[in-house]
C-alpha cells in the first residue's frame, strides 16, 4: 500500500449493531473504535471530510433492508481526500479530492453491465450496505467507482449530490418530462430539493407534496409553483410525477393528479406496500408506472457536470460525526428543508 502521510491504526466510526427503530434514545448505532480499512487491488483510501445523511442510511439501520454486513458502517454521499494507494491503482494523485456514491461496484460482464444498464447488475453492490461507508475517520473505494468533485462545491455541498443528487436525477430522466411540463415532487427531502432545482433551471413547472410544513415553505422559497400535503389533489394535472417518499399509499393519488401519458417514477430503495387500484382511475389513459434502482456511473457523471453548469446548491444542515444518530432522527421526522450532512474531518 502506497502512502504519503500518516494514517492511523484504530478510528472512530458508526456501526449498525443490530438493526431496529430509531426511536427516542433508542439507536440501533453505536459510536465505536475500528481499525482503518487497508485498500485491496484497485482501491484507493479516503479520509473522510464529509458524509450525507441519506434516507438509506436509515433504511439499513432500522432494518427494512436486509443486513449484507453485520456491524456495516452507514453512509454513502462521502467526499474525501486519496490518502492511500492499494496495488494497480493509477487514476486519482495523493490528496485529490473525490466523491464516493452509494453505487460501489458492478461485474462488468453481466448482460445488464454490458448493455450500458450496470445499475441492474446482480452481483452489485453498494457503499454503506455491502461494504462500511462514510459515518467513519476513513473508508475505501474501487478507483472506478468514484468521482471528482467540481471546484465550485465546498465538501458539505458536494455530499448529498453523491446520493440525493444522482438518484435523483436519474428518476427525473425515469420521469419523462417533457419540455416545458408539469412535474410533481411527492417527498422534499435531500433528494427532491435538489431535482427540483434542476427542473425549475429547466423551464419545468414544479408541484410539491409532502407533509412537512417547514418543506412546503421551502419549497416555495425554491420556486415551485406549489406546496401541499401529500395525498392531496393537484391544482393542475401532472405530465410527470417522482415518488421519493416512501409510501406506498401515496402511490393511488399520485397517478389519478397525472395527465393521460403521464409518467410516474418511484425513486426509492425501499417502501411500503401499495394498496390495491383500480384500473380505471388509476392506470388507464396509457400512464406510466415505473421504478428507479440506483444509477449507472454514466449518471453520476452527467449530473455532476450539469449540477456544476447550473450552479445547483444543496441547502444543507451540519452535524458532527459524533452526532449521526441525531442527524438520522431528524431524516425520518421527515421535516427537512435540505438535506443532513456531516463534517468528518479536515483538509491536509
Amino acid at each position: 500500500m502506497e502512502k504519503k502521510e500518516s494514517i492511523p491504526e484504530m478510528m472512530h466510526a458508526w456501526a449498525v449493531v443490530k438493526p431496529g427503530p430509531i426511536d427516542g434514545e433508542q439507536s440501533p448505532l453505536q459510536f465505536v473504535l475500528k481499525p482503518v480499512p487497508k485498500p485491496k487491488r484497485g482501491e484507493v483510501l479516503v479520509k473522510v471530510l464529509a458524509c450525507g445523511v441519506c434516507h438509506t442510511d436509515l433504511h439499513v439501520s432500522e432494518g427494512d433492508l436486509p443486513v449484507h454486513q453485520p456491524n456495516v458502517t452507514p453512509g454513502h454521499e462521502i467526499v474525501g481526500q486519496v490518502v492511500a494507494f492499494g496495488e494497480d491503482t493509477q487514476r486519482f494523485k495523493l490528496g485529490e479530492r473525490i466523491g464516493i456514491p452509494w453505487f460501489r461496484h458492478a461485474c462488468g460482464v453481466c448482460r445488464f453491465c454490458r448493455s450500458g444498464r450496470e445499475n441492474l447488475c446482480p452481483h452489485s453492490c453498494y457503499t454503506g450496505w455491502d461494504h462500511d461507508g462514510g459515518y467513519a475517520e476513513y473508508v475505501t473505494v474501487p478507483e472506478g467507482f468514484a468521482y471528482r468533485i467540481p471546484a465550485r462545491f465546498d465538501d458539505l455541498t458536494a455530499a448529498p449530490l453523491l446520493c440525493a443528487g444522482i438518484i435523483g436525477y436519474r428518476a427525473y430522466l425515469r420521469a419523462n418530462v417533457p419540455a416545458g411540463g408539469r412535474l410533481g415532487l411527492y417527498g422534499f427531502g435531500g433528494s427532491a430539493h435538489i431535482t427540483a432545482q434542476i427542473a425549475i433551471k429547466q423551464g419545468i413547472e414544479v408541484h410539491v407534496f409532502t407533509r412537512g410544513k417547514d418543506a412546503q415553505q421551502f419549497a416555495r422559497q425554491l420556486g415551485c409553483a406549489s406546496a401541499q400535503g401529500a395525498y392531496d389533489q393537484t391544482p393542475v394535472l401532472l405530465d410527470s410525477a417522482i415518488m421519493f417518499a416512501p409510501a406506498g399509499q401515496i402511490i393511488p393519488k399520485a397517478l389519478e393528479n397525472l395527465v393521460p401519458g403521464g409518467t410516474l417514477a418511484l425513486a426509492g430503495i425501499h417502501m411500503s406496500d401499495v394498496p390495491q387500484m383500480a384500473y380505471q382511475d388509476h392506470l388507464f389513459h396509457e400512464k406510466v408506472l415505473t421504478s428507479v434502482e440506483s444509477n449507472t456511473r454514466r449518471d453520476g457523471e452527467e449530473f455532476l457536470t450539469l449540477a456544476d453548469r447550473l450552479d445547483i446548491h444543496p441547502r444543507v444542515a451540519e452535524y458532527p460525526l459524533a452526532k449521526a444518530d441525531e442527524a438520522l432522527r431528524r431524516v425520518k421526522q421527515g421535516d427537512i428543508d435540505g438535506a443532513c450532512v456531516l463534517r468528518v474531518g479536515t483538509r491536509e
